[in-house]
C-alpha cells in the first residue's frame, strides 16, 4: 500500500478538512485498485503536486497501446474536486501535442494512467527569457480548438467581476481605485467575449516539464476555453518573485510580457491586461486568504505589498 507524502497529508487536510482526511484515508486503497486494473506495478517513490499524488509505474506489455513501446508511465490520482473534473478531457484533445499523453482514465476515482516525463521544470532554468519562451511556445502548442464540455471561461465574467467589487469594499486597504477598474474594463471588454479554444488555465513554470519525445511538456491544466492571453498572467504570477531583486522591476515586467506574447504570437496588449487582472485577483485573495508561501504575519504583509506594487506597475502607462 502506497502511503502519500506527509506534506501532501499536512496541506490537504488544511485545504479541504474532513473531506480531505476522508479522502485521505481512501487512496492507498484507489491507487492499488487502478494500479491492477491498468496492470502496472510501482516503480519508484511516490510524488505530489498541490492536489494530487504522482506514483511512477511500469506498465505491463499487453496494456501497451498499439505502437507505444514505453513501459514508463505515472498513475495520478487527485482529490475530487470540481476544479480537477476536465484535466483528461484537455490532455485527450491535445493528444500529446505540447503535453503530456493520456494512456487511461477513471473520472469517477479522479484517476489517470499519463506518459512520463523527468521530474524537473522549467522554473529550474536560469535564463529567465527562455523559461518565459517556453511557456510561450507551448501556449501557442496548447491554442487547439476546443472540444463541447469544457468550462468556458467567459461563464465566469460576471462571478469575477462580483467577487472583484465585493473584495474592494470589504478588504481594507483597498487597491486605488484606478487600479481596480482597469481590472474591471478587462472583465467586460475581454472577459465576457473569448474565444472557443482550448486553453491550460494554469500555465506556470512548475507545470511544464522536461521530458524526452519534446524537450518539454505540460501538465496539471484545468481544460478551460477562452482567450489564450488568459494564461500570460497565470505565467506572470509563477515569475514575479523571481523580478523581485531587479534593477528595475517595471523594465523586468515589461520584459516578460514582451517576450511571452512574441513567443506565444498574441497581441501583447491583449496579454497586459489579463497579467493585471492576474494580479489584482492576487493582491485581493492574499487579504482574504493569505498566500500559499505565507498565511500571516510578517511574511504575508510583505508578499501582499509586493502583489499590490505588480498590479500597479501593471495598471500604470508604459513608459
Amino acid at each position: 500500500m502506497i502511503a502519500p507524502p506527509e506534506e501532501f497529508v499536512r496541506g490537504t487536510v488544511e485545504r479541504e478538512g474532513e473531506a480531505g482526511e476522508r479522502w485521505l484515508a481512501e487512496l492507498p486503497g484507489i491507487v492499488e485498485g487502478l494500479l491492477a486494473r491498468w496492470d502496472c506495478a510501482p516503480d519508484g517513490a511516490v510524488m505530489h503536486g498541490g492536489v494530487g499524488v504522482i506514483v511512477p509505474v511500469r506498465r505491463q506489455r499487453q496494456r501497451q497501446p498499439a505502437g507505444d513501446t514505453g513501459a514508463a508511465a505515472v498513475l495520478k490520482v487527485s482529490f475530487p474536486h470540481p476544479g480537477n473534473v476536465h484535466e483528461p478531457d484537455a490532455f485527450a484533445a491535445w493528444r500529446g501535442r505540447g503535453a503530456v499523453r493520456l494512456l487511461e482514465r477513471d473520472d469517477e476515482r479522479f484517476g489517470m494512467l499519463l506518459e512520463r516525463a523527468r521530474t524537473s521544470t522549467v522554473a529550474e532554468v536560469e535564463d529567465g527569457d527562455e523559461v518565459v519562451t517556453v511557456a510561450g511556445r507551448l501556449n501557442r502548442r496548447l491554442a487547439v480548438p476546443a472540444p463541447p464540455g469544457l468550462p468556458r471561461l467567459r461563464e465566469q465574467a460576471d462571478a469575477w467581476e462580483e467577487r472583484l467589487r465585493e473584495d474592494a469594499r470589504e478588504l481594507a486597504p483597498a487597491l486605488s481605485r484606478g487600479v481596480l477598474d482597469t481590472a474591471v474594463a478587462t472583465v467586460r471588454e475581454l472577459g465576457r467575449t473569448q474565444p472557443d479554444t482550448l486553453v491550460h488555465g494554469d500555465l506556470h513554470a512548475r507545470n511544464i516539464l522536461r521530458a524526452d519525445r519534446e524537450p518539454w511538456l505540460a501538465v496539471d491544466p484545468k481544460g478551460y476555453v477562452g482567450d489564450p492571453a488568459y494564461d500570460g498572467g497565470t505565467l506572470l504570477k509563477s515569475r514575479a518573485l523571481a523580478l523581485i531583486d531587479a534593477d528595475d522591476p517595471r523594465k523586468a515586467v515589461h520584459r516578460v510580457l514582451d517576450v511571452f506574447a512574441e513567443a506565444a504570437e498574441l497581441d501583447r496588449e491583449r496579454v497586459a491586461r489579463w497579467a493585471q487582472f492576474h494580479a489584482v485577483q492576487a493582491a485581493l485573495w492574499g487579504r482574504r486568504h493569505g498566500f500559499r508561501i505565507a498565511r500571516s504575519g510578517p511574511r504575508l504583509d510583505w508578499l501582499t505589498a509586493f502583489v499590490d506594487r505588480l498590479a500597479e506597475l501593471l495598471t500604470e502607462p508604459r513608459s
